[in-house]
């Protein structure tokens, strides 16, 4: 196997909430309690023609009296979707009425959890609110000297034209440059920055303290699929007290208007770039609760069908106000039916609940008959049998998926080999589970390792798989193999900056192609070379340095 390294850029759902509780021996029983919080998003019509917006959610638990749980340190939520909890959409630059479009990389969207974010911020305090490098919130254009590499976000988009085929695939157009902000001395948020960035030359040294701020993205998760039942496990700490809690769901979604919320009651702002991204306040945040007991060794379980109110639709207050005739409930997919009406042998629900206490005998088995389908471009599709909770017994409550480059998984090392976050629905044992993984390297070998976990988060035995991506095909330049060993991964913040260059400069003359060509002949071997050794990849990152320098430079 080689050495070639490289990391992916990936998205979703259903991975632990919390660290998996092991089996102290093989066979032996368990005491587990755990809250399963079961729900489906449901289909919204797209707005104007256009890729529908994902909803974001945020769950969490309240006492009877309204006093906000702590279940971690910092008080994170039970589970926050990504956008908020890792990529920052509630607390980065630019006015709160900015203009949105897919993946829109600017403007504070205060109002997407207005109820638990001050609830939260009252208990365990705010965070410094994200302004513009430039000094006005206003702006959609920003200097280069401050705008670096973005490996998340699309630049603003006009929604007519040229853009208009990138925003109705809800894609980038092209490698984006953003300006990441800094921390305002004065100002503040109820939500944390954005943690997924490292800093880079044209950024604040504010970006170091992004990550540390922010202590929600080990609960982040991407939005569950529309149409796809998903449940949430939240396993009781055995030290958590009995008696009476609520939990609370907040939903919110961009352009989702009605007669009462629309861009004619809440247009674009009146500045440059009117003619950039749609208006996107429809309807507010909306709240689902339950209240429910956790007591030992008694059962229970507690549905919703009507939301409980909604949210501020600017965001200034985290007021619940009482439903009423403005938000729609008739529409699926949006206002209080944003969530969809299911039914089960007791009756209907949109939210439902299951406290659980019992005695766990049995791990998962092994994911079975692993294999690899297909390339196709850069994304590669693997298959397995689904394992059950208990053995080959029943529905696996999740799994977890990860990956290693020019190296083998072991059980011993599994968590530190490279998590895989997509979207993986979990079947009935004995099902058949499709897998894909996109942004991958051509020529390169892969070894995937994947396990279950049932409602206990016990975790099974691994599952292996290792296969070799195709080679690349003639005139197609995939990705840059030494930068990518050297930092690995395909997306690091310099990577994208030669990628950019290359693409945008030296493939533009006859004289770069051919030495993109060439380095393209040797680069996978020189890569695998680098990729197998620390020492060797600081090197290259050392030699690299200057190049870097110099193309940030012109």
């Amino acid at each position: 196997m080689s050495g070639r390294r490289q990391a992916l850029l990936l998205t979703l759902v259903a991975i632990p909430l919390t660290t998996p509780t092991r089996a102290t021996a093989e066979g032996a029983c368990l005491e587990c309690r755990a809250v399963n919080i079961q729900f489906t998003v449901d289909e919204m019509t797209p707005p104007m023609g256009m890729v529908n917006p994902p909803p974001q959610i945020v769950v969490w638990l309240e006492t009877p009296s309204g006093e906000y749980v702590s279940t971690s340190v910092d008080g994170a939520p039970l589970f926050i979707t990504q956008q908020t909890g890792t990529f920052g959409m509630g607390n980065r630059p630019g006015r709160m009425d900015f203009n949105s479009g897919p993946l829109w990389p600017y403007g504070r969207r205060e109002a997407t959890f207005p109820i638990w974010s001050h609830r939260h911020a009252a208990k365990f305090g705010d965070f410094p609110k994200v302004v513009f490098q430039s000094g006005t919130e206003d702006d959609l254009s920003h200097p280069m000297n401050k705008s670096s590499a973005e490996q998340h976000y699309c630049r603003p988009l006009k929604n007519t034209g040229g853009d208009k085929a990138f925003w109705d695939a809800g894609t980038c157009a092209s490698q984006s440059y953003t300006d990441k902000g800094y921390l305002s001395p004065s100002l503040r948020s109820n939500y944390p920055p954005r943690a997924d960035i490292a800093r880079m030359q044209e950024d604040s040294f504010d970006i170091d303290m992004y990550g540390v701020l922010n202590q929600f993205d080990a609960v982040s998760q991407a939005t569950p699929t529309p149409g796809t039942p998903t449940t949430i496990t939240w396993p009781i700490p055995a030290d958590f007290a009995s008696g009476d809690y609520v939990l609370w769901i907040e939903i919110s979604k961009e352009f989702d208007y009605n007669a009462n919320y629309n861009e004619s009651n809440f247009p674009s702002p009146t500045i440059p770039y009117g003619d950039y991204g749609l208006p996107y306040r429809g309807q507010p945040s909306v709240v689902y609760k339950l209240p429910f007991t956790v007591v030992a060794g008694m059962p229970m379980t507690r549905r919703a069908i009507d939301f409980a109110g909604y949210g501020d639709p600017d965001g200034l207050d985290g007021d619940l106000r009482a439903p009423d005739a403005t938000i729609s409930t008739d529409v699926p997919g949006s206002g209080g039916a944003r969530l969809k009406l299911e039914a089960d042998a007791v009756g209907p629900y949109r939210v439902r609940i299951d406290a659980q206490n019992e005695q766990d005998c049995l791990l998962p088995s092994a994911p079975a008959d692993m294999a690899y389908v297909d390339t196709t471009g850069r994304t590669s599709t693997f298959t397995f049998t689904a394992p059950g909770d208990d053995g080959l017994v029943g529905t696996a409550s999740s799994y977890e998926i990860r990956y290693r480059v020019g190296a083998d998984i072991t059980e011993a090392d599994f968590e530190q080999a490279n998590k895989l976050e997509t979207s993986v629905p979990v079947q009935a044992a004995g099902t058949e589970v499709m897998v894909q993984m996109d942004t991958l390297l051509p020529q390169t070998d892969y070894v995937v390792a994947v396990r279950a976990l049932d409602n206990c988060h016990n975790v099974g035995p691994i599952a292996v798989l290792r296969f070799t991506t195709p080679e690349r095909k003639i005139g197609e330049v995939d990705a840059c193999f030494v930068a990518t060993a050297a930092y690995g991964s395909l997306m690091a913040n310099d990577v994208a900056l030669l990628r950019h260059f290359r693409d945008s400069v030296m493939r533009n003359s006859v004289i770069g192609e051919l030495v993109v060509e060439s380095y393209y002949t040797f680069g996978p071997a020189v890569a695998g070379v680098v990729g197998e050794s620390d020492l060797l990849r600081a090197t290259a990152r050392g030699v690299l340095a200057p190049v870097i320098g110099w193309v940030k430079a012109f």
